[in-house]
């Protein structure tokens, strides 16, 4: 039998972050157009807890993120060797399963909408996408979110690494407000951290988090070091509710995708997030704005091709400061570089987690008496002069 093909004006590939908060932003705001999400496993998402800052939403976006939200708090904190910031920026989080259970029903409620889990997409074009059942979706849009192999094998990645375990506590956790950094632990592996959510009254997610030169986590060990931390930092643990695990790539420099052309790669394959960070939510809410002012056949050529320039400025910057940061730092002493930084206004801090900085900013952010542990010779180590011994 000849396979069977569906027509849509978007199709959508890989049901990640960025493809949902893409079909959220179609489905409220262009609810006339037939809209197809594929999705390989059976529910959206994976196992996260996505995090962000209130500046990075963008006016449009407030429609479809507010029932996202599952926990929200009105500053954070920041905890360092010689130095510590309540950082009055309001922080909201959700997780893969309130994602899943939002855009689930937003395609029920669409009667143009069509959800597709458990089929793999085979192959994507510009127009269609072959799924593994020889089935076809067509689209005047297909974007393309499988996910970030594009940077595997690169070299000069380095990598934002972190297991988290969701606790359930036998009395009130000791913190009310997100701790988005506890520098004060041993740093090993390059730069280390604790971040702490506390969801509830007796519920926190913990995740010991490094920037680091490699990929590989020693679950074990990590899980171990957590549960030190929890029980010496005052939270009676009951039991563990959930693990989550993470590897982002923070690449030397990201190459830009095609953004003349089909299929449009979203999410981090497409290179839309932060370089610094891996965050990758404030990037995703910039691109389906942008995605859903334009109809789908017109959507290149238009106001994408200046939002990837856009990004693409602020990710050349970024990925400048990852070198600095890993290049004129001994991996003990990158703390430092965090630490001066939670000292700049707040403002400032907004819009480089929104990948929004301003040329005041760039400059605010390098500019002054540099952090601790600054080393000019490190840095001339990593690029010696095309005379020095060895180098031809």
């Amino acid at each position: 039998m000849p396979p069977s093909v569906q027509t849509f004006d978007v199709v959508l590939v890989g049901g990640g972050l960025a493809n949902a908060m893409l079909a959220s932003a179609l489905l409220t705001h262009a609810p006339q157009l037939r809209i197809a999400l594929v999705e390989a496993g059976t529910r959206l998402g994976g196992n996260h807890t996505w995090s962000f800052h209130q500046g990075d939403v963008p006016a449009g976006a407030r429609a479809y993120v507010e029932p996202l939200i599952e926990h929200r708090w009105p500053a954070y904190e920041v905890r360092f060797p010689r130095f510590a910031r309540r950082v009055q920026l309001p922080y909201a989080s959700f997780t893969s399963a309130r994602l899943h259970h939002c855009v689930e029903r937003a395609f029920a409620q669409s009667p143009q909408g069509q959800l597709v889990l458990g089929r793999r997409a085979v192959r994507v074009a510009a127009d269609r996408a072959l799924l593994e059942d020889g089935s076809v979706l067509t689209g005047d849009l297909v974007v393309d979110g499988r996910g970030p192999e594009r940077f595997q094998g690169d070299s000069a990645c380095r990598f934002q690494k972190f297991l988290g375990l969701e606790l359930s506590l036998r009395r009130a956790a000791p913190v009310s407000e997100p701790l988005l950094m506890d520098a004060r632990v041993p740093q090993s592996s390059g730069l280390r951290f604790m971040y702490v959510l506390p969801f509830e009254r007796q519920r926190v997610l913990i995740e010991d988090t490094y920037f680091s030169e490699t990929p590989d986590l020693c679950e074990d060990e990590i899980e171990r070091r957590i549960l030190r931390y929890a029980a010496d930092n005052g939270f009676a643990i009951d039991g563990v509710i959930r693990r989550e695990r993470g590897v982002l790539a923070l690449p030397g420099a990201v190459p830009e995708s095609p953004v003349d052309r089909g299929p449009l790669v979203s999410g981090y394959a497409g290179g839309w997030f932060h370089p610094t960070t891996g965050y990758s939510f404030a990037s995703a809410l910039q691109l389906a704005e942008c995605v859903r002012q334009y109809e789908p056949r017109a959507i290149f050529g238009t106001g994408l091709a200046r939002l990837a320039a856009a990004h693409a400025r602020q990710q050349r910057y970024c990925c400048w400061l990852n070198r600095l940061l890993y290049e004129a730092f001994a991996p003990e002493r990158r703390v430092h570089v965090f630490e001066r930084f939670y000292g700049l206004p707040l403002a400032t801090i907004s819009r480089f987690y929104a990948l929004q900085t301003s040329a005041g900013d760039r400059a605010r952010i390098v500019c002054g008496r540099p952090p601790r542990g600054f080393s000019l010779a490190r840095i001339l180590s990593n690029h010696p002069s095309p005379g020095s011994p060895g180098v031809s």
